[in-house]
Formats: C-alpha cells, structure tokens, sequence
C-alpha cells in the first residue's frame, strides 16, 4: 500500500515571473546533493486526517512557521515511488527569514552507532517555475506543470536563479 502524503506549494508573482517555495532535505545524506533533490514542504498523512489539514501540519513542521492564510487550490495527486502526494497550492508572498525546520535522528556513517540530530529540511527558497523542474525531485515535476497550466505560463516565463532570490534561507 502507498503512502501518503500531503504538502503545500506556495507560489508568488516578482518582476521576472512566478516562483514557488522549495525546500531541501537536511542531513548528510543531502548535504552535496542538489538538482533533483528539493521538494515542496510535505510529509506522510495520519490516518483519518484531513489532507489539506496535514498539509498545514508538515508545513509548519519544515518550514518552522504556520502555513498562510487563504483559500488553498488542490492539485492532482502525483504518484512516485511507493508514495502518493497530495498537494495545495497557493499564491501568497510568504517571508523565509523565520525559517526553521524540525529535526530527527539518524545514525551516520550508517552502521556507526553513532547518533546525531540532523534539520528535516537545511534550506529553503523561493525559486523560479522553470528552475523548479530542475531541482525538484522528478515525482513532483508535474505539480509545477500543473502549476505552469493552472497560471497560464509557459516554460520559459521565468529565469531568475536560485541565487538571486533574497528570501533564499540557509538552515
């Protein structure tokens, strides 16, 4: 049985065009990795919990704040893996300086027996549609082309780097 999971994609309007808010898993693991490895703010669903409500929770969790206000367009589910994700999206012009993720542990090196607490999520940034397709992990590519329809832009309506966005959050 898949599991499933639930997130939040916030996107907003600049001068260059849409972004979106991306967050990147924390741990060593992660640490060196970069294309294909940001997600939006998601993570698995209770059961009998409502999916736009624990969206709300996982976000609040990896991004260290409640998720905004407002009135939330839920996407088609993407399916990849063993998992299931259901995604929310909304526009709005949310502020990363408060940016904090919660942790976990984990035992590195692996079979070490040593045990360190490492950030869910070590960044977060608000990056370009089409930068978006290149660094998110390949099953939540279609949220962003689900997104580029829902907005009505193309491709290449945007090309701001993921550098040159000033509310880019280092953990």
């Amino acid at each position: 049985m898949p599991k499933i999971s639930a997130g939040i994609l916030l996107y907003r309007k600049v001068a260059t065009g849409y972004e979106v808010l991306l967050v990147h898993p924390g741990g060593p693991f992660w640490a060196k990795k970069d294309n294909g490895s940001w997600s939006i703010p998601k993570g698995e669903v209770t059961e009998g919990e409502e999916l736009e409500l624990a969206a709300k929770r996982e976000f609040a969790e990896e991004v260290g704040s409640a998720a905004p206000e407002g009135v939330y367009t839920t996407l088609s589910p993407v399916k990849y893996g063993n998992k299931i994700v259901h995604a929310f999206a909304l526009e709005s012009d949310f502020d990363l300086k408060n940016f904090k993720s919660n942790t976990f542990e984990l035992e590195w090196p692996p079979k070490s027996g040593n045990k360190q607490q490492a950030p869910e999520n070590d960044k977060a940034a608000w990056v370009s549609l089409g930068k978006a397709k290149q660094k998110l992990v390949k099953g939540q590519v279609s949220l962003i082309e689900q997104l580029f329809d829902m907005l009505s832009v193309g491709d290449d309506d945007d090309t701001t780097e993921l550098a040159d966005s000033p509310q880019t959050t280092l953990f």
